[in-house]
């Protein structure tokens, strides 16, 4: 009974406590109750006595700080660990109070798992690298550049953290990161064999068999485009098509012939149409390929065959036919006094527009089929009206090819997009249904809006002292429209003033009045009475002043 009483004392008396001497790193808690051990711990900071851990990997060292991967003293479980506690054991009991289980009691440390597994992850992030495949570049004469294969790194990220793990004991150790060597498919000593038996073949001239005939071609013209690369675990010559372009330019221009545009031109005062052309073109990129499988073979087989393929033109002759240019849908002509200047500056002008093919929704410029007027151009000094007075400047009389042209279209039924009239009423032209340009601001626009084709022809009769000049237009079509024209009476009629003029290039004249009229253009489709639609232009011409000069 004696001994029950003393055992059953002895239990309830150890409690919860820590063994007799018990040292945690310096602090005592031998003796103490398991929640006094834990405050006293927790109280002591262990922790700051632990550094940051370090790993290395080569020359190279990372850092995972404490604080980041919340790195603390785990004081309920280092008490646990000191032997805190009851127990039914009898010599627990004995060895807690004698103080047997007691003495030095390492620290028991916690982390963050997550936040550690994160910090390995960002480490192998800077040492990780993919193994590098060699690749070799060439000169235009042949000479290589070799870039050799390079080892990577593979960071075993579950090897490192569980290192990293075993080290979490003080003190504190250094790790080394785990890593596995990535090797590259080819090795320094199958790169060197590849290069040395392709340089030996692949920088020779190359025949290029194309149909019906064979072309040589210069390491010069291929070998820049050559590079080894690495592909399915092989170091294979590639041709680059985009590089190889540009060396093989002299045969691409040796080989491909240009398609040519299928078109409509007068022939003996008809429209012909004139069939298109299909082209021949050399395909650099089937060409690429080509080279490249070449370049290892070595005697007779080492030829290119490479088909070349037909480029089509960009308007072939059916569109052509199908425009319907057939008959002449309306024609305009004028006449003008002799001068020299005229039958010049009209000339050129009719000769650079004749021939023009206005497709269905397509706007002709006069500007920008005849260009400047300049001497360059054709063109020669002429008069021309300047400020409401005649002056001198190149491509005088060219208003006289416009007035014609804009009369040919209106009676053709085209969309009038821009004309302007001249400043003054020149009386050799219908009222109200005249035009000038004057480069680059005024212009003559039309709009082919009918569904057929229109094909201009213009021609000049020269002038002579002793008779008129003739210009004429002609537009060449199917019919659409027909066209009736009719003018207003002149009205708001304005009076001439008289202008001294003491400048060099003065040219005296003699003026008459401005005034208004309104022009109608009624549109009929062929062979009907009915008006399908009219147009009205209003025309204002100011009075031509009497210039004298003095």
């Amino acid at each position: 009974m004696l001994l029950a009483c003393l055992y059953l004392a002895g239990w309830y008396f150890t409690n919860s406590r820590v063994p007799a001497d018990t040292v945690v790193d310096g602090v005592e808690i031998g003796g103490m109750t398991a929640e006094q051990a834990s405050d006293e711990i927790d109280s002591a900071d262990l922790i700051q006595d632990y550094g940051d851990i370090r790993l290395n990997y080569g020359e190279e060292s990372f850092r995972i700080e404490a604080a980041e991967i919340d790195l603390a003293v785990d004081a309920a479980q280092t008490v646990t660990e000191a032997g805190a506690g009851r127990s039914w054991n009898p010599v627990h009991i004995v060895a807690t109070l004698a103080g047997r289980h007691g003495g030095e009691v390492e620290p028991v440390l916690s982390w963050d798992e997550d936040a550690l597994s994160s910090a390995v992850r960002d480490i192998a992030g800077q040492l990780e690298s993919e193994a590098a495949e060699p690749f070799v570049s060439f000169s235009a004469e042949g000479t290589a550049t070799v870039t050799g294969p390079r080892t990577g790194v593979d960071v075993d990220e579950r090897a490192t953290t569980r290192a990293v793990v075993d080290a979490l004991a003080p003190p504190l150790r250094p790790v080394d990161v785990r890593v596995v060597d990535v090797q590259p498919a080819i090795t320094e000593d199958e790169l060197d064999m590849v290069l040395t038996r392709l340089q030996a073949s692949a920088m020779q001239p190359l025949d290029i068999e194309l149909p019906g005939r064979t072309q040589t071609l210069r390491v010069s013209e291929f070998a820049s485009a050559v590079s080894l690369e690495v592909q399915d675990g092989e170091l294979v010559p590639v041709v680059d098509s985009t590089e190889l372009s540009t060396g093989v330019a002299e045969l691409v221009e040796r080989v491909d012939v240009a398609p040519v545009d299928a078109r409509v031109e007068l022939r003996r005062g008809k429209p012909v149409v004139i069939p298109a052309v299909p082209g021949v073109k050399l395909d650099v990129e089937e060409l690429a390929p080509a080279i490249a499988a070449a370049l290892t073979k070595t005697g007779d087989e080492r030829v290119v065959k490479v088909d070349t393929r037909t480029s089509k033109p960009t308007f072939t002759t059916r569109e052509a036919r199908g425009l319907g240019i057939e008959e002449v849908v309306s024609e305009f002509v004028t006449y003008f006094p002799y001068a020299e200047y005229r039958n010049v500056n009209q000339g050129r002008a009719a000769e650079l527009i004749s021939g023009t093919v206005v497709e269905p929704g397509e706007t002709f410029s006069f500007n920008d089929t005849v260009g400047e007027r300049t001497r360059a151009n054709g063109f020669v000094e002429g008069f021309i009206i300047s400020d409401g007075a005649f002056a001198e400047d190149l491509g005088g009389g060219v208003s006289q090819v416009v007035t014609t042209t804009y009369n040919a279209a209106f009676f053709a039924g085209l969309e009038d997009i821009e004309h302007t009239p001249h400043s003054f009423y020149i009386d050799r032209y219908p009222e109200g249904r005249e035009a000038t340009v004057a480069w680059p601001t005024v212009d003559l626009k039309f709009r082919n809006d009918t569904p057929h084709g229109v094909l201009i022809e213009a021609w000049v009769v020269p002038s002579r002292q002793s008779k008129e000049g003739e210009m004429h237009v002609r537009m060449w079509s199917t019919k659409y429209w027909d066209i009736q024209a009719r003018a207003s009476d002149r009205y708001e009629l304005t009076s001439p003033a008289t202008r001294h003029d003491p400048t060099e290039g003065c040219v005296a004249t003699s003026g008459y009045g401005g005034f208004r009229v309104d022009v109608y253009r009624y549109f009929r489709k062929p062979g009907s009475r009915e008006i399908d639609k009219r147009e009205t232009d209003k025309v204002v011409y100011t009075p031509a002043d009497t210039v004298i000069c003095s």
